[in-house]
């Protein structure tokens, strides 16, 4: 209890109380010189349409969608791969556990630099989509979004009823970019390092299914599919949700690959709340409004988080 007080309960309420005070970072936060301004730190974040609003506003709209393909796809590899290798018919069942398993081991700051090197615009990446005759964009250099590169190439240009709008400071139009491309990469890079984790964990419920599950239902004549899908699936839901959960709060507190890879960039497409938070804290010096970030992104996943348990209760 005492450790978790010294390392944990003090310092998120001291984290709490720079969140509503105009702390600048010079001695002590609980100094006599230090004010309390209320709701003024979220208020520029949220409201205002300040620069620091539209900041706020891009770095969610980035994580939405990291978080939107992130998590299902990770969820639906990590089972699809727990499934392959929790086979008896595979050979070298071992060898495989270990090889997916392993980008997941990986120092998160070596991978990230293997993976600016593969997605450079002449890396390995544009070199294979070159052999079928797609040229490759310019993965961290091209700021535009997916979405709209997509409907650009079809000729549909940006509604007035889209651009007229916003929401956190950024249009509508702007929200519908889609992630950049070199979001899609940073997308790519998480599945390919977290989906091993999640395997393991996947495997370890698989395990605890039981044969009799399985041969309950080929008694009953179902088939492959329907096995999977009405016997196994179901009882892979406490996993499924721990999965998902942890998923969700990865991907929400997306920080490293940002920091080491892109810091934002290009034009701020791969900008995530958790680095705005250490960026306006540490670099710009206004750590009310850093902290403020740090408790509004954790208010998200807490609520999503409470979404996600009452979408996968058991149901009568």
């Amino acid at each position: 209890m005492l450790l978790l007080a010294v390392f944990l309960a003090f310092p998120v309420l001291m984290a709490l109380w720079v969140s509503v005070s105009d702390w600048r970072g010079v001695g002590s936060p609980f100094s006599g010189d230090v004010g309390f301004v209320g709701t003024d730190n979220y208020a520029n974040i949220l409201t205002g349409g300040s620069l620091q609003q539209r900041d706020f506003g891009t770095a969610m709209r980035n994580n939405v969608y990291y978080v939107l393909l992130v998590v299902p796809i990770q969820t639906a590899v990590a089972l699809g791969l727990a499934v392959l290798v929790h086979t008896k018919a595979l050979k070298g069942r071992g060898f495989f556990r270990t090889a997916f398993y392993f980008p997941s081991v990986t120092s998160a700051v070596a991978i990230t630099v293997l993976w600016l090197f593969l997605f450079n615009s002449t890396g390995a990446v544009n070199a294979m989509l070159g052999w079928v005759g797609i040229d490759g964009p310019n993965w961290f250099g091209d700021a535009r979004g997916i979405i709209h590169t997509a409907l650009g190439a079809v000729g549909v240009d940006a509604p007035a009823a889209l651009t007229d709008h916003r929401a956190l400071g950024i249009t509508w139009w702007e929200w519908l970019a889609g992630p950049s491309f070199a979001m899609s990469a940073f997308i790519l890079l998480a599945v390919f390092t977290t989906s091993g984790t999640f395997m393991l964990l996947f495997i370890a419920a698989l395990n605890n299914v039981g044969d009799e599950v399985e041969e309950a239902g080929m008694v009953d004549g179902a088939n492959a599919w329907q096995r999977f899908w009405h016997l196994t699936l179901p009882m892979l839901r406490p996993t499924l949700f721990t999965v998902l959960t942890l998923g969700l709060i990865g991907t929400w507190q997306v920080f490293d690959q940002i920091y080491t890879g892109t810091q934002g960039g290009p034009a701020k497409t791969t900008l995530t709340p958790a680095y705005l938070s250490f960026q306006t804290s540490f670099n710009s010096q206004r750590w009310g409004e850093g902290a403020a970030i740090a408790f509004i992104l954790f208010a998200i996943i807490v609520v999503l988080t409470l979404l996600q348990r009452w979408a996968l209760r058991e149901k009568s």
